[in-house]
């Protein structure tokens, strides 16, 4: 490990592209490792499968989570026509596959017309949310099927941006705490092929892009020095922040 005056302190917001396969504690522990860091988060976790923007909030930045966490997302992904998974995405189990071939893109944006604007979901089993104080993946694992509160979110944009089947690559811009796999298993059962997510990226989160991120790998490469002229100094993010609402 890297030997500098510990620990190091820095204010701010980090913009960091994450790579598929680890999850966003992985990332912001190596940040907390590699710059001897004390105080580090994030303001809003990706699935290890999910790769794309993660907000690391540092030092005295952290207290300013939820402000983050609210703010809108944008994703682009694939989602898979004909299968069914217990987890809604490619990583879990297929529970059914169906003819998909009948389906066109025509039926497909029609379809998509349904998840636009304020919807109700009905959160995956394999998720974080808390069901009378457990996570559901805990519950999941133990092959329990529990009763969930369905989450009100809206959607601005869902748009199929190249037809491939049975995959179809799409851009989605939603509200907070919107999950895009559920999304993909609906619109499946609705047109009666079934469906799953087949990959996801984060490209935006609040005013910050993945235009903006350093690579996971760039970033275990720099010195203090170059964190620090890469990282948003609060008052210039939260003018950012504001000027999204």
């Amino acid at each position: 490990m890297k030997s500098w005056p510990n620990p190091f302190q820095i204010d701010g917001f980090l913009l960091v592209d994450k790579p598929v396969g680890m999850t966003s504690h992985d990332v912001v522990n190596r940040v907390r490792k590699v710059f001897q860091i004390e105080k580090a988060g994030h303001g809003g976790t990706l699935d290890p499968n999910v790769s794309g923007l993660l907000v690391i909030l540092l030092g005295k930045a952290t207290k300013y989570f939820d402000s983050m966490l609210a703010k809108d997302k944008r994703y682009v992904g694939k989602i898979l026509l004909g299968t069914e998974t217990n987890t809604q995405d490619s990583e879990g189990e297929i529970v059914a596959q169906r003819p998909y071939d009948a389906v066109t893109r025509e039926d497909v944006e029609k379809a998509l017309r349904n998840f636009r604007g304020d919807i109700f979901q009905t959160p995956p089993m394999v998720s974080a949310v808390r069901v009378n104080g457990c996570r559901l993946f805990h519950k999941a694992r133990m092959g329990e099927d529990v009763e969930r509160k369905q989450r009100f979110v809206h959607v601005y944009k869902l748009e199929i941006t190249e037809w491939t089947p049975p995959l179809f690559s799409f851009e989605i811009l939603c509200t907070k705490g919107t999950y895009v796999r559920t999304i993909a298993h609906d619109l499946g059962q609705l047109l009666g092929c079934g469906a799953c997510l087949q990959e996801l990226r984060r490209t935006q989160s609040g005013p910050f892009t993945t235009d903006e991120a350093v690579s996971y790998t760039t970033l275990g490469q720099w010195t203090q020095s170059q964190l620090q002229e890469h990282v948003i100094p609060i008052p210039a993010a939260l003018d950012r922040l504001r000027d999204c609402l």
